[in-house]
């Protein structure tokens, strides 16, 4: 593991306001992390205790009221909207608990999509797609449907489809919290093995302090800021 940092971030604070909007509340107070390149780090968090918030904000999905957010050392904010869209499609891959396939389309065309939006030939994306689909043990589901897939199943193509574009870093949010545990322990060891794979650094959100521990680093996300790297 090197020293570099694949994707950092500065003060970052997030503010909603609230149903009477009489007051703001505030999700995230002041949050500081650095990710090295192809370290697993696991955050961990009660539930309303902003995980999920962080996580897409670290992924360029949403804005935070205040605060920075880099990828290999550059902010993510000096881009415009497009920009950013298309440079996390190359930088980030995302894996969340629910996985958001596209129910009409096939596994290997649901994991060729992100390749096809960055620009790529249809060879190269089913290409690079069956390969993945082999990686994970799902050569033969390629031509199946989202709704003739198990959970595990499902959630194993969506981890294929978010290294399509061979990210820097993964983002998984509760990515085992509908499976049972066989399938548990198969995500989980799928992820770990990505790093020594595909070289990428993951970030990984579980309520579950076992999981966690599993991980290169942990992180305690309370009360809107990182209290521990331990448990």
């Amino acid at each position: 593991m090197t020293s570099e940092n694949v994707l950092s971030c500065s003060d970052l604070r997030k503010n909603y306001k609230s149903e009477s909007g009489s007051e703001d509340l505030q999700i995230l107070r002041g949050v500081n992390l650095e990710i090295k390149l192809g370290e697993i780090a696991a955050i961990v968090g009660s539930s309303g205790s902003g995980k999920s918030t962080l996580l897409h904000i670290l992924g360029g999905l949403d804005r935070p009221t205040s605060g920075d957010v880099f990828w290999g050392g550059q902010s993510i904010y000096k881009h415009s909207q497009d920009q950013l869209a298309e440079l996390r499609n190359s930088h980030v891959g995302f894996v969340f608990q629910f996985h958001h396939l596209l129910p009409e389309f096939t596994a290997i065309e649901n994991v060729m999509m992100p390749a096809l939006i960055k620009g790529n030939s249809i060879h190269s994306s089913e290409k690079r797609a069956a390969e993945l689909l082999e990686l994970f043990g799902l050569n033969d589901r390629r031509e199946h449907r989202p709704s003739q897939l198990s959970g595990g199943e499902q959630q194993r193509v969506s981890m294929a489809r978010a290294l399509m574009n061979r990210p820097s870093i993964i983002l998984a949010d509760e990515p085992t919290g509908n499976l049972d545990e066989k399938n548990t322990d198969i995500i989980l060891k799928l992820l770990f093995d990505l790093r020594d794979l595909e070289g990428v650094s993951i970030i990984l959100i579980t309520h579950e302090k076992e999981i966690a521990k599993r991980c290169d680093s942990l992180y305690l996300l309370q009360n809107g800021v990182i209290q521990s790297d331990s448990l």
